[in-house]
């Protein structure tokens, strides 16, 4: 640090009036602003506390004067210091960085260090904050209370580090602002109003409520019909369930107690960006049936040596039996000295929150979300509370932490919400690493053969990824879900697995070879070794053609040189990143209602535009086909609510919502022709029952073109999901300037059959004849007007479904990131007069099982 810096770096101790003075020096170098221009009204409006904002071109962040870090976020995006004279500071790197799970951030401090001004806090990827989060705007704030307020805030301009930036002044006392409060016989005020949040308080309001109270001196609950829940606990609010037009009574008690009930009644009154209109009736959530605990269902092995299951991550995988048993993890009866306890409890997270940090660098995103949500769960203030408490009373650390997360476990599965669940293993996991590191045990060891088959009860998230991936073959699970943390994981390494196989697994002796069928669904223990030669052999024959297909750096052509484009499908970025490691010639699917699902408001033009940019960019220069929002029947958006309908997927879904919502379309539309190159982005048009569908939406792109004044013309195609499409493919052609088959909701309309009920849901296959005439159709009725026809459903990642529909007329295919090379190699390998002949013989076939049976034996002619 050089001497001017230093120098620059003393804080001013009295004003000359003899009042106390702190001054915060510049924590980043960047550009300062006033606090307003911060996009997120909860900062810009001080409802956190006064200050100033940064915006940054360095990458780390220093700290803004002398203190102790009072709290530093699990993720790393946020930092308080409390100063010597009990002011408390905040920054915040960026708005809505906490989204970015910890990515890019790396703490250069701990909780209770004490550090000087200028010492280094975090550092941070400066790219990632910008593309990753909505604004890498910092604020820099003294947090709301009664002794401090700001004295003086330097004007905007270019700042570096150790700059001063703002004083803080030392107040008189003064009284409590006189807001008129109820109070309860044991002192605690309480403030009763009415939520008028379109969609109640669910996680990101509840976020928002969390950081506002613990920016003051006071303990905060929020209680409705006789449950509460403190405001420093997610889980506990969400599992109230708030909705909108609920009366709920805040609680607080503590030297702030008055201020925090003012700030939070404004927040809450003020929407927090979902401010229902005048008259508008909450959503009643969907019926659920109340959980129940978990069953071992009870099943055996078929007489044929096989065992059914669900497919969680698909695959084919040949190995031994291995059982997967950990026994419960005794905990002590403890010292009897709540002290010495609550010592090693705290010890026991601060090594795991330093475990979790060290896992999350350089982990895959799949696997770093997943950490951050355990980081996360970890600063749950009821989780902690119910500890201590238990412990105040006697119980050791262990038995305290179990029974803790014991509590929480009941609550989330009282909830009856599918989705809080689901995190029901995540503080399973939780409990088992704490109670480890308090025994000096290992929670996740287990030291795998070669080419194991995992059989397990069940699974957590991080005993999958402590395990040696190249020692793992499969995994089969008595329990399980298809959509757990743990299933995306193994579909993230490449490990085929099956859930829900029942206690047949209990019978399989451990060594017992294996082959597991993920494509079948089916374990099968009584494979011959002709069998296990033979899947060995398939094994490494697609191992080498995926090999050869990632060399290959050239355009897709068939075995006899017809041109075949293989594309990916997308829902973000990383995917985007994934399929051009994966070879793919561009997107054929970009899945958009990602940027809208899950969101408080529709995002604007400028939003969408950066994310379609960075895509785009990162296809670099790739064929880039943006499918329009496509929300409605099982993709609900909460910013827009919609009536019930008694059968959604024949309701207001895809283009029908956009044409409905002109103002969503056209912002949408903006967005796509924004991005450069220009005519890189194609539009695509979902859910296409009849031309004048697709004659609207080109009035809208022409009208947009005009406005922005641009002269090239836009790339406009539909997709084909209903039969009616399908049947009048060469009227739609004539205007569309391709076409492009859904064949996930075609499948299910043209078989009257829901995708989503399970009782139906094992019946629907895309390769049924009546599918694939459908297709047929809509690649001839394309290329009477000189369109082609590409598919972007599921059937274009089955290897069996791929010589049918080139065989059909079909010139474009868009897999999943992760089949691109398969799929690749297998079309390199195919000849299309062969896929026609093929093609025809299916058409004829009465079944989709007579459909898969002869395209099976095809491929096996062909070698592939």
């Amino acid at each position: 640090m050089t001497a001017a810096v230093a120098h620059t770096m003393t804080a001013d101790r009295t004003s000359p009036s003899g009042e106390a003075v702190i001054t915060i020096l510049a924590p980043l170098e960047g550009w300062l602003a006033p606090l307003d221009e911060i996009p997120d009204p909860v900062f810009a409006g001080g409802m956190v506390g006064d200050g100033v904002a940064i915006d940054p071109t360095g990458s780390t962040l220093h700290a803004p004067c002398a203190g102790i870090v009072a709290s530093l976020a699990a993720t790393g995006h946020a930092v308080t210091l409390r100063l010597e004279e009990g002011a408390e500071v905040l920054v915040h790197l960026g708005v809505d960085t906490v989204a970015m799970a910890g990515r890019g951030f790396t703490p250069l401090v701990v909780p209770d260090a004490a550090v000087a001004a200028g010492d280094p806090l975090v550092r941070f990827d400066l790219d990632a904050v910008v593309t990753g989060a909505p604004s890498a705007m910092t604020p820099v704030l003294l947090l709301a209370g009664e002794e401090w307020a700001l004295d003086w805030k330097r004007a905007p301009g270019p700042v570096a580090v150790g700059e001063a930036v703002m004083t803080l002044r030392r107040l008189a006392a003064s009284a409590n602002g006189g807001a008129e409060q109820s109070e309860t016989p044991d002192g605690e005020l309480v403030r009763e109003l009415l939520v008028p949040l379109r969609h109640g308080i669910h996680a990101r309001p509840a976020a928002r409520l969390r950081q506002v109270a613990t920016s003051f001196e006071a303990a905060v609950r929020v209680e409705i019909a006789g449950r509460s829940a403190s405001l420093r606990s997610p889980v506990g609010v969400l599992a109230l369930g708030i909705a909108l037009g609920d009366r709920i009574s805040l609680h607080a008690r503590g030297a702030q107690a008055a201020e925090v009930l003012d700030a939070l009644a404004a927040l809450i009154a003020g929407g927090m960006g979902e401010l229902a209109e005048e008259g508008e009736q909450a959503v009643p959530p969907p019926v659920r049936a109340a959980a129940a605990p978990v069953q071992r269902r009870v099943t055996q092995v078929a007489a044929d040596g096989t065992v059914a299951g669900v497919v969680a991550a698909p695959g084919l995988a040949v190995g031994r039996a291995v059982h997967y048993r950990l026994g419960e993890i005794a905990v002590s009866a403890g010292s009897g000295d709540p002290a010495t306890e609550r010592a090693a409890l705290d010890q026991a997270l601060a090594a795991l929150r330093a475990k979790i940090a060290r896992e999350s660098e350089g982990a895959a995103q799949h696997a770093a979300s997943i950490l951050a949500a355990h980081a996360v769960m970890l600063e749950d203030e009821d989780l902690l509370a119910a500890a201590h408490e238990a412990m105040a009373q006697g119980k050791s650390a262990g038995a305290a932490w179990r029974l803790a997360i014991g509590e929480q476990v009941d609550l989330l599965l009282r909830s009856g919400d599918p989705r809080l669940a689901e995190r029901v293993d995540d503080m399973r996991d939780l409990e088992r690493q704490v109670l480890a590191g308090l025994s000096g045990g290992d929670a996740t060891g287990f030291a795998l053969p070669e080419q194991a088959v995992l059989l397990a009860e069940d699974l957590l998230p991080s005993q999958l990824m402590a395990l040696d991936a190249g020692r793992l073959a499969a995994i089969c699970l008595i329990n399980g879900g298809p959509t757990s943390h743990v299933a995306i994981l193994a579909a993230g390494l490449g490990v085929p697995m099956l859930v829900a196989m029942g206690t047949a697994l209990d019978d399989i002796a451990d060594g017992a070879p294996l082959v597991v069928d993920a494509a079948a669904a089916r374990l099968e223990t009584a494979a011959s070794q002709a069998r296990i030669d033979g899947v060995r052999a398939q094994i490494a024959a697609q191992a080498a053609r995926r090999a050869a297909a990632l060399e290959a750096t050239g355009p897709c052509h068939t075995a006899d040189g017809n041109r075949i484009e293989v594309f990916a499908n997308l829902g973000s970025l990383a995917d985007a990143r994934q399929a051009m490691a994966n070879g793919a010639e561009g997107c054929g699917l970009l899945r958009s209602e990602f940027l809208f699902v899950d969101q408080p408001r529709a995002p604007s033009a400028a939003e969408q535009g950066e994310t379609y940019q960075a895509i785009a960019d990162a296809l670099e220069g790739r064929p880039l086909i943006v499918r329009l929002l496509d929300i409605g029947g099982d993709k609900p958006a909460p910013f827009l609510p919609m009536p019930q309908e008694e059968n959604p997927a024949l309701g207001l879904r895809g283009i029908r919502v956009g044409l409905a919502h002109p103002d969503l379309l056209e912002a949408q539309v903006e967005a796509i022709l924004r991005v450069r190159p220009a005519g890189q982005c194609r539009i695509m048009v979902p859910m296409v029952a009849s031309l004048s569908e697709l004659r609207a939406v080109r009035a809208v792109v022409e009208s947009v073109a005009a406005r922005l004044g641009l002269a090239e013309p836009v790339s406009l195609g539909i997709m084909v999901e209903t039969p009616a499409a399908a049947a009048t493919a060469d009227i739609l052609a004539r205007e569309a300037d391709f076409l492009s088959v859904g064949t996930n909701d075609l499948t299910q309309y043209a078989l009257a059959m829901d995708r989503g009920n399970a009782a139906v849901a094992s019946a629907i296959d895309g390769l049924h004849p009546a599918v694939l005439r459908l297709i047929g159709l809509t690649c001839e009725g394309g290329a009477r007007h000189g369109r082609w026809t590409g598919v972007c459903g599921s059937l274009a990642s089955d290897p069996l479904a791929v010589p049918l529909l080139l065989g059909l007329g079909v010139g474009e295919l868009s897999a999943t990131p992760a089949q691109v090379p398969d799929i690749k190699a297998l079309v390199s390998t195919l000849s299309l007069e062969d896929c026609r002949g093929l093609a025809a013989r299916a058409l004829e076939c009465a079944s989709a099982g007579e459909v898969r049976a002869l395209s099976r034996e095809f491929l096996k002619e062909q070698g592939a």
